[in-house]
């Protein structure tokens, strides 16, 4: 029986959801971003999202415990950005050894209340748990949010001749910018409001690992031009397609909007880029290497 480390990622996830059966509320399920659902009144649906810090995986013990918490929801506010969706409601579980000081559980719950105060949502509840001891402190943070059922982007709507667009600068997200991004909800609002977005995704694995996964998707191959990727300075062309963390947005859209976009985005946000970095084919690519693989052996 093989064990996960020898399946990789990918194939869990996708053995685990075969076992799932939706119901007809369900709009898009496992997947995506977010789960869609239908929503309360005409014209809107429901967005559904769960995400999860491990102390070892996604932050070092000692990382200050209220940027750990800013990081934490918005991690999951980062997904409802890339469905062109806006939170509303979050639920924190936390699960801690007992002998964790409670000043450093205070200043996370601060550092995740000033992260959904600051994009207008709230933590309304939640659980909490205790750990055997020397087990690592784990924070998970689910969250429902809205969106018009017009404006929602899936992965899976590229199409072939589409071009790709990220937002930002890529790698070397752990110099510390993972634990102090800001979610591109406003960019992500933006952009479905004014635009015909084929597809969307946020970038969490890095685009060596995201990026195939928007294509697959679409059913499509991609071509990518590598010596056009934004990066952070100081960094190579590897560490901007495999450090992951990066949290920006990767979208496609038609060749025909694709001018009208560039030139409205830079009067929109001429602080942050929006750089053409390939194109979705019908044959092309299907893999990149490196980007984060939590099972990977």
């Amino acid at each position: 029986m093989p064990d996960l480390s020898s399946l990789g990622e990918e194939a869990v996830v996708a053995r685990l959801t075969a076992l799932l059966q939706a119901g007809p509320e369900v709009l898009t399920g496992p997947g995506d971003d977010c789960a869609v659902v239908e929503g309360p009144g005409r014209g809107t649906v429901e967005l559904l999202k769960t995400d999860c810090l491990v102390c070892g995986v996604h932050f070092l013990p000692e990382a200050v415990a209220g940027k750990v918490g800013w990081k934490a929801v918005a991690r999951t506010l980062s997904d409802f950005a890339a469905m062109g969706g806006w939170p509303r409601h979050l639920l924190v579980t936390l699960a801690v050894p007992a002998s964790c000081e409670m000043r450093w559980v205070e200043q996370l719950y601060r550092g995740m209340n000033k992260c959904a105060r600051a994009y207008d949502c709230s933590i309304v509840g939640g659980e909490t748990s205790s750990l055997p001891a020397g087990a690592p402190v784990m924070i998970s943070v689910a969250g429902t949010g809205t969106a018009r059922r017009s404006q929602v982007v899936l992965r899976s709507g590229g199409r072939p001749g589409d071009l790709l667009f990220v937002t930002g600068r890529l790698g070397g997200s752990q110099r510390g910018r993972h634990l102090t991004f800001k979610p591109r909800l406003v960019e992500a609002d933006w952009l479905s409001r004014n635009f015909r977005l084929h597809a969307m995704m946020d970038l969490s694995d890095g685009l060596a690992s995201d990026l195939p996964r928007l294509a697959a998707a679409s059913g499509c191959g991609f071509l990518l031009e590598r010596d056009s990727l934004p990066k952070a300075r100081g960094v190579t062309t590897e560490e901007a397609l495999g450090d992951g963390e990066d949290y920006e947005l990767l979208l496609a859209v038609s060749p025909r909007s694709a001018k009208r976009l560039a030139d409205e985005w830079r009067k929109k946000f001429p602080g942050l880029p929006l750089t053409l970095v390939g194109a979705l084919v019908a044959e092309g690519e299907q893999e990149l290497p490196g980007g984060w693989d939590h099972f990977a052996g």
